[in-house]
């Protein structure tokens, strides 16, 4: 009489354990890297939850507030309307700094020439919308565009440089 096969052999699964094992090994520093290693998708995601939190924050308060951000040192900063000089100083001085591969390369607000040097502000205002404004972050040859729509509570993400122009069509 033949014995029927019912399941796998120990070895085997052994066998298919160890070979997940090692496809998971070689992958997840990949993808680790991908996710969150990745600076200039951390620094998107960094403006991002900053944005949303002071449109909260303005509505909540009623009080404008504005993202400051310094091209040339690459630093970002917010504060309120409301707040004395020394205040708004303190708050530059613990800016936040992108990491030194990451730049602002720059910034486009509606009525106003595009912007790559100095210091530009975005203000999110008491009633709930912010000034529309298009930022263009750049590490080495890639670069990421961040869209602040006026009465949309999402900053929009593309993982590319796209013209303001482009973003009317």
């Amino acid at each position: 009489m033949r014995r029927q096969a019912d399941g796998y052999t120990l070895i085997e699964l052994v066998v298919v354990m160890l070979l997940i094992g090692l496809m998971l090994f070689l992958a997840v520093p990949r993808i680790r890297h991908t996710l969150i290693d990745d600076s200039l998708k951390s620094a998107v995601r960094h403006i991002t939850g900053v944005a949303k939190a002071l449109r909260y924050e303005a509505v909540r308060e009623q009080v404008d507030y504005v993202l400051h951000l310094d091209l040339n040192n690459n630093a970002v900063w917010t504060y309120s309307t409301d707040m004395t000089p020394e205040k708004r100083s303190e708050r530059q001085k613990n800016a936040f700094k992108f990491p030194m591969d990451v730049k602002i390369a720059d910034i486009y607000r509606i009525g106003k020439e595009k912007q790559n040097d100095g210091d530009a502000t975005i203000t999110f205002f008491k009633r709930g919308y912010v000034q529309p404004t298009v930022v263009h972050l750049a590490k080495g040859d890639r670069a990421f565009t961040m869209v602040f729509q006026p009465f949309l509570s999402a900053v929009e993400h593309y993982d590319q440089y796209v013209d303001y122009g482009d973003l009317m069509k």
